[in-house]
């Protein structure tokens, strides 16, 4: 197959600069339906739009095994979790993920149990000075996500876990000290949560039967066989740690609210519609995952434009929730959008796109949607002062954030 030419000069230093804008960039500079460029000495093609969704996540075309950065694996992911598998292996640990996470029943007890342990936090809000909305949330839903997966509460307590479980996220796209956070915080957790497991095992550490740390600790691959515990602590990380990175949301909710006080008021209401609305509007309109990738599986073609084996191949996802042609006006906050129009998988990445039963896709977005839904009716009807703080969101961070992390004060339960 034609190898087309790709630049001599490395993208990643640029990436690393520019963070989010940096791929909505470069396609503006090379308008088509293929960008290509390099990152870490590779070959990369860069994707975007409903029709590059469906290409990406056919597994015919774009292959994980192999494809994940080793800094993300010993960060974000873990080695050997479910996002680096392919095919029938990929398939069937996909589908454990999809019985905890997408059954309603048990998605309703994970924002219930994240509603109590905000309500406790509330409790102690009140009688501080200050608190760092983002640092709080975290804690909150650590709390909560351990309760509803069965897990014990570590001995160092829930805020350290917390720490650790934003410390993954925080530091998987950038090198220097919160990328070795991260990885120091992986080492932690995935010792103890591996523990936990063999305890499951050995019936020396008995947890609630059915469990979603029993199902993981219980759970056999294609082979047969049980995951080996430290395997098995990663997929129960992968369970706890997105939960936890909704405290990213929690934020993003807050500044909306600040920045568009009639969706505070219309939040307090409680209609589920609009808070579904909203929810859906602050994961598309702030930016979270910048993009996603893979490796193409063989010689393809997309809309004419070869693609040689091998090849890097990004779906840029922060580029596509704000592309004009999909979204009228991409910069105005709007949940009514979501109102007006269904929502459709393959226009709205937050997350990336597609099937989750099928493909890739984040198994746990319709709990990270329900959470977000709940805690942003909490949070509108909270009663707090918001002291003068710099709340812009550099979009050169990943993963970006409010400056301050949103700091509250004088907060009444």
């Amino acid at each position: 197959m034609d190898r087309r030419h790709h630049p001599r000069w490395d993208n990643t230093l640029p990436l690393l600069a520019r963070g989010y804008a940096w791929l909505p960039d470069l396609r503006r500079r090379h308008p088509g339906p293929v960008v290509r460029t390099r990152l870490a000495g590779r070959p990369a093609v860069a994707l975007h739009g409903p029709d590059a969704v469906r290409f990406f996540y056919d597994e015919r075309h774009v292959e994980r095994a192999g494809a994940l950065p080793e800094p993300v694996r010993s960060t974000l992911f873990g080695h050997g979790a479910v996002h680096s598998l392919d095919g029938p292996v990929h398939r069937l640990r996909k589908a454990m993920f999809l019985s905890l996470l997408a059954d309603p029943v048990r998605v309703r007890a994970l924002v219930d149990e994240v509603g109590a342990a905000w309500e406790a936090a509330v409790q102690d809000w009140a009688g501080r000075p200050r608190v760092v909305l983002l640092d709080e949330a975290a804690r909150v839903l650590a709390a909560g996500a351990c309760r509803w997966a069965g897990l014990p509460p570590p001995e160092d307590g829930t805020g350290p876990l917390a720490a650790d479980l934003v410390a993954m996220v925080d530091g998987f796209a950038t090198p220097g000290p919160r990328h070795w956070r991260g990885r120091l915080a992986r080492r932690r957790r995935e010792a103890w949560i591996a523990g936990v497991v063999e305890g499951v095992r050995d019936g020396s550490a008995p947890l609630p039967a059915g469990c979603p740390v029993e199902r993981v600790a219980l759970h056999r691959d294609a082979d047969g066989e049980l995951l080996e515990p430290r395997v098995a602590a990663v997929e129960v990380l992968n369970l706890i740690r997105p939960t936890v990175a909704v405290c990213w949301f929690v934020a993003f909710a807050a500044h909306a609210a600040y920045r568009w006080p009639r969706t505070r008021e219309a939040l307090a209401t409680g209609d589920p519609d609009y808070a579904r609305a909203f929810a859906q509007e602050v994961r598309r309109f702030y930016p979270f995952a910048p993009f996603v990738g893979g490796r193409a599986a063989a010689d393809l073609t997309h809309r004419g434009e070869p693609i040689a084996a091998g090849t890097t191949v990004l779906l840029d996802l922060y580029g596509q929730n704000h592309d004009p042609e999909l979204w009228p006006d991409p910069y105005a906050f709007r949940p009514e959008r979501f109102l007006e129009r269904p929502e459709d998988v393959e226009q709205l990445v937050p997350q990336g796109g597609g099937d989750p039963g099928r493909g890739h896709r984040c198994p746990g977005e319709a709990a990270v949607v329900g959470l977000l839904e709940d805690l942003s009716v909490r949070l509108a009807r909270l009663e707090y002062v918001l002291p003068a703080q710099d709340l812009s969101i550099p979009l050169g961070r990943m993963i970006a954030r409010p400056r301050s992390g949103f700091v509250i004060e004088a907060v009444r339960a």
